[in-house]
This record gives C-alpha cells, sequence and structure tokens, in this order.
C-alpha cells in the first residue's frame, strides 16, 4: 500500500482480538520508526515503554477509563516526555551524536551552548509541554510504521496520568507520560467503528494556501 492507502486502512481500533499476537519483529521494527522520528535539535527528549504483562495491563487499564484495548493488545507502548530539560540531558544528546558522528564542529559546539545556556532556564511547565510534543512526533512515526506492517493501534489520552506515572515510579526518572498507544489486531466482528467510512473535513476546510501577490 502507497502512504494514502495505509493512511485510509487505519483507525482508532475499538475492539482488539487478543487471541492474535504482535511478532516481536513487528514490535521492533515500529519501536525504531519512532527512534527515528525527527525532533526538536535532536534532543529526543522523550522515552517509550512496552508493557506486554497481562497483568500490569490490566491494572493500566483500570486507570483508563476501562478501554479494552489496554488489556486486549499484545504490545503497550507508553510515550512518556521529559519532566524538563537539564543540562545533563541535553549534553548527553550532543555527545551521543558527537560519537555517532565521529567528531564535532565549531558550529555544533556553539549550538550545545545555546542550548544549555537557554533551555533549562525557562519554566519546567514550558519544557514539559515542549517536550511533550516531540513526543507526539514519535507516536504518529509509531502509528504509521505500524499501518504498514498491519498492526492496528489505538493512540489514547483518556487515561489519568498522574496515577499512572505514580504506579510506574515515572517521576523518579524524570519522565511523565503523554500518550497511550495499544498494539494488536481489529476484531472486525465485535469493533463498531470496523469498516465505518473514514470521516474528514474536506480538503477546502482543510487547506488554506497564501499566494503572493501579483505585481501589476
Amino acid at each position: 500500500m502507497n502512504i494514502l492507502e495505509l493512511c485510509r486502512w487505519r483507525y482508532a481500533t475499538k475492539k482488539m482480538d487478543r487471541t492474535q499476537q504482535v511478532p516481536r519483529e513487528k514490535l521492533d521494527l515500529i519501536l525504531e520508526a519512532a527512534r527515528l522520528a525527527p525532533s526538536s535539535s535532536g534532543l529526543q527528549p522523550y522515552e517509550i515503554i512496552v508493557v506486554s504483562d497481562p497483568e500490569l495491563r490490566n491494572r493500566i487499564r483500570s486507570l483508563a477509563k476501562e478501554q479494552s484495548q489496554i488489556s486486549d493488545c499484545t504490545y503497550l507502548l507508553i510515550f512518556a516526555a521529559w519532566d524538563t530539560y537539564t543540562p545533563e540531558r541535553i549534553h548527553r544528546a550532543f555527545d551521543q551524536a558527537v560519537a555517532d558522528r565521529g567528531g564535532t564542529t565549531p558550529q555544533w559546539d556553539n549550538y550545545r551552548r545555546v542550548l544549555t545556556g537557554a533551555y533549562p532556564e525557562r519554566p519546567q511547565h514550558e519544557n514539559f509541554q515542549h517536550a511533550a510534543r516531540q513526543a507526539y512526533i514519535g507516536l504518529a512515526f509509531a502509528m504509521l510504521a505500524a499501518a504498514q506492517e498491519q498492526v492496528d493501534c489505538t493512540p489514547m489520552e483518556g487515561y489519568y496520568p498522574a496515577l499512572l506515572d505514580d504506579m510506574l515510579g515515572l517521576g523518579r526518572r524524570g519522565l511523565k507520560s503523554v500518550a497511550l498507544l495499544p498494539l494488536g489486531y481489529r476484531d472486525a466482528s465485535q469493533d463498531w467503528l470496523a469498516g465505518v467510512v473514514k470521516s474528514r473535513r474536506p480538503m477546502a476546510q482543510f487547506v488554506t494556501e497564501l499566494y503572493a501577490a501579483r505585481k501589476s
């Protein structure tokens, strides 16, 4: 399928077939797509937590308004953003880039100084919101990769983040969850949304094009 066919194929699956298991190699591909997603300044200010244990997923389901996809999926991905930016975190990202590229440049060193001098000085809530937006880019890449692998998923914000973070001890790691993504296979016979025509606003209502004024 081409990219538009993938976008039309996928939907927010409401009922998953717990008898079908997503192969580990498909999970690894989806995670790699998210790892390769772009992020502001290449900092990757978030992590992905993979929950495969059924008992733990059941406990998480109780904090997510009993959405059955969480317990019926094969893997639950939790996208957790940094709670703030620190010099240590920024240096770690830059050091990784230097190691991967086999060296640095004056421009790259200057960029490092700019970020370590500016980001940590911003309010923590501002930094967290910025990091969370980067996590959503990774979420989008994971969803598209899942569609490519014919794996169903359901992006979720309908849960209690503070309770989940406390359950998983994310605060001790300087993380806050921002979204859940169950991965599995649709149970089309039980899913009211399966087969329903995808509804989106017409392009004319969705996109505004700005043109340069013609010179007389």
